[in-house]
């Protein structure tokens, strides 16, 4: 095998074959090796493609001979085959970073613990809507390399999480969006929410006075970290708490965003906006922003964010039955995402809460739970920690061990003009194969109520 030329890919999801896909077109010899085992789907592209590859099992020779190896964000520093790797100095890239030295679109990059899916989607309906040739990848949808091999766009808007960013060295974004930071995969950080914070703020590195950087002026965290990280970007912060010179910021009920570079103030009230909520007032700034950046018209900015359409799982209205709001909140599986949710909810809200919990700390629902939850509905295998936090803040607190179960429990507690939520704050694992299998199950069960 070329030495110089063989690559290995760890990981045959999306990411991981878009990778091969790429890698291969690029002249590499490309080897993919999972722990698990490969759906079908995948297994095909490979097979098709002419890509070798294992499933189940790493066969260590094989990939501790690689000149880089191409991680998917999943797998952890810990495990033992990316230990060993480490020790033969064989250089880890993140998918993101191996694809971005093949291609010379303009990068639009978003993070943050919070509302980075609804932030990406939304950018990337302002700007094809505006006609720009724009791919939409990361986190979401097909993946960035498999795009870059086969598409050829001018612009993406890529959803970028802290596990990507970990195995991202000489990557710029062109833009830079980071919408807050918030405790969330501490696991991976031991434990320590500053690792976390350094891990979000890889998203300005390799920006120069040519780049852009758009941050949440009200987060703390942010504010902290901007302290220890130095931008060399234009920045533009966005906020709702405070009239900003420069950025966006809310006053009277409506968005204005201002830019040093441009005399032309965009303006729109909050409710013509689709995505409602305090939550999404900070992602309409965010994607506004970039909007503006690129100079791309007023009305046509207003009219994609009057028209935009969230993803499923996140905020999702299910049904109305008998007066009852059904809300799929899946997405939500950080005790943050919760508190959006819930913040955005009227009063009375039937709460479907619990997973698998990584070390949550509820405190912080607590004044949302008294103020709005009438009962909480369990759903996992251990609720212990959930009856704890909230045993003083509500009167019903039930444990249910499936999704109908939750549903019809939820229901009969519920009454004409109240909302059931789905926003567990947990992942999924211990009772659905993920979060979108969740939500899934949580609609079919609304639907024969």
């Amino acid at each position: 095998m070329g030495e110089k030329k063989y690559i290995v890919i760890l990981g045959a999801g999306e990411s991981g074959v878009g990778a091969a896909l790429l890698a291969q077109k690029q002249g590499f010899d490309v080897f993919v090796s999972d722990f698990g085992p490969i759906t079908d789907q995948y297994k095909n592209d490979l097979i098709q493609a002419n890509i070798a590859f294992e499933e189940n099992g790493h066969t260590d020779d094989l990939i501790l001979s690689a000149s880089k190896v191409v991680k998917s964000p999943g797998i952890p520093d810990k495990a033992p085959i990316i230990k060993k790797l480490i020790e033969k100095n064989i250089p880890i890239l993140s998918e993101i970073e191996f694809a971005g030295a093949y291609t010379q679109a303009k990068m639009i990059c978003i993070t943050g613990s919070n509302g980075k899916s609804t932030t990406t989607l939304l950018t990337y309906h302002i700007l094809k809507n505006a006609g720009l040739n724009i791919g939409l990848a990361g986190n979401i949808g097909k993946s960035f390399a498999r795009q870059v091999a086969f598409e050829n766009f001018d612009f993406y808007v890529l959803e970028i999480s802290s596990f990507m960013l970990d195995n991202m060295y000489q990557f710029k974004a062109d833009i830079a969006v980071l919408l807050n930071i918030t405790p969330d995969h501490l696991d991976r950080y031991d434990y320590k929410m500053e690792n976390y914070s350094d891990s979000k703020f890889r998203i300005i590195q390799n920006q120069g006075p040519e780049d852009v950087f758009i941050y949440c002026a009200d987060d703390a965290e942010t504010q902290k970290g901007l302290l220890k990280h130095q931008v060399h970007a234009q920045a533009f912060p966005f906020s709702i708490e405070k009239v900003l010179e420069n950025g966006a910021f809310l006053q009277n009920d409506q968005i204005t965003i201002k830019l040093h570079q441009t005399q032309d103030l965009f303006t729109m009230s909050l409710k013509d906006l689709a995505l409602q909520g305090k939550h999404n007032i900070y992602n309409s700034m965010a994607s506004g922003i970039v909007a503006k950046v690129l100079e791309l018209r007023n009305e046509s900015i207003r009219e994609s964010m009057g028209s935009f359409t969230n993803i499923e799982h996140r905020l999702e209205h299910v049904a109305r039955i008998s007066g009852i709001d059904f809300i799929n909140d899946s997405k939500a599986t950080n005790v943050n995402s919760t508190w959006y949710a819930l913040e955005s909810m009227p009063s009375d809200v039937v709460l479907i809460l619990g997973g698998v919990d990584k070390g949550n700390d509820y405190n912080m629902l607590k004044d949302l739970v008294k103020s709005k939850v009438k009962a909480i509905v369990c759903l996992g295998k251990d609720n212990k920690r959930i009856h704890d936090a909230f045993e003083d803040d509500v009167e019903v607190i039930i444990n249910t061990f499936s999704a109908e179960e939750a549903v019809q429990m939820a229901y009969h507690l519920a009454a004409k003009g109240d909302t059931v939520l789905l926003s567990p704050a947990c992942a999924s694992f211990d009772l659905f194969k993920n979060y979108e299998d969740r939500g899934q199950q949580f609609k079919n069960a609304v639907k024969q109520l």
